[in-house]
């Protein structure tokens, strides 16, 4: 049922028109100096969107994506987070220093490979004097399996795993058992597909990387892509909404 108001925002300063798909409707977006288009709709909590660049009919998934149901081919899905969804209200943190890491990969640390499954081992890190998980890269990538090292769209939670709620819950159990969690980002390169990030603006180097096309830092128009990283840090330390995404928070 509609009648939700949401600002979607995109930074794409390439094209020249920027049409926005919600709901299977089509709706104009306004350009701003800065290069940011925006548009106000009416949406449901779980809509379904995607932008339309130009004269090219293609729905692309939204940049800072918050959930990609149906992989990084599909359309984006907005994810508003569930504040009651966390049951943690005592967890005051832990020191890294001193403390004892587990690196975790979630796709082979159980049979299932989701994030549900992995929340049934915890007791058994806890048993191993573990004080914090560490989670290969668990944002968006192309495939069902993978070391998450190849990921395109660094808001969203890997589908396959879970998605955000699962990571949510993760998350809320490991604290429940005084367990910390951290988080395997990569920042300097992008998977080969599904990376539609240079349709919308110079999210790219033209500098050669190790990992192929590197990321923009320094060139024309990186301040909007330092700031794309940034934010997506921010939404991985904390619970409240991303400005711009409404994205799921990674940890907490």
């Amino acid at each position: 049922m509609l009648g939700l108001v949401h600002t979607f925002e995109v930074w794409a300063p390439i094209p020249s028109s920027v049409r926005l798909h919600v709901d299977g409707e089509l709706h104009p977006m306004r350009r701003e100096n800065d290069g940011w288009w925006r548009a106000d709709v009416d949406t449901s909590p779980g809509s379904r969107y995607g932008y339309v660049l130009d004269d090219d009919d293609t729905v692309l998934p939204d940049p800072r994506s918050p959930r990609q149901p149906d992989g990084v081919h599909g359309t984006s899905q907005l994810h508003p987070i569930d504040p009651d969804g966390w049951t943690d209200h005592a967890w005051t943190g832990r020191r890294i220093a001193g403390s004892v890491l587990y690196e975790l990969h979630i796709g082979t640390f159980t049979a299932e490979g989701t994030l549900d499954a992995a929340i049934e081992r915890l007791d058994d890190l806890v048993d191993l004097g573990v004080d914090f998980v560490e989670l290969m890269p668990v944002n968006a990538f192309n495939g069902p399996r993978g070391w998450g090292y190849d990921g395109v769209l660094w808001y969203a939670v890997h589908e396959p795993y879970g998605g955000p709620q699962a990571l949510q819950r993760f998350v809320d159990a490991a604290h429940a058992r005084g367990v910390g969690v951290a988080l395997d980002v990569v920042y300097n390169h992008l998977g080969p597909s599904g990376n539609y990030l240079g349709r919308f603006g110079p999210y790219l180097s033209e500098k050669p990387g190790i990992w192929g096309e590197g990321i923009n830092l320094d060139g024309h128009g990186s301040g909007e892509v330092r700031r794309y990283i940034i934010d997506n840090a921010c939404a991985g330390s904390t619970s409240s909404t991303s400005t711009h995404s409404g994205s799921m928070p990674l940890t907490h």
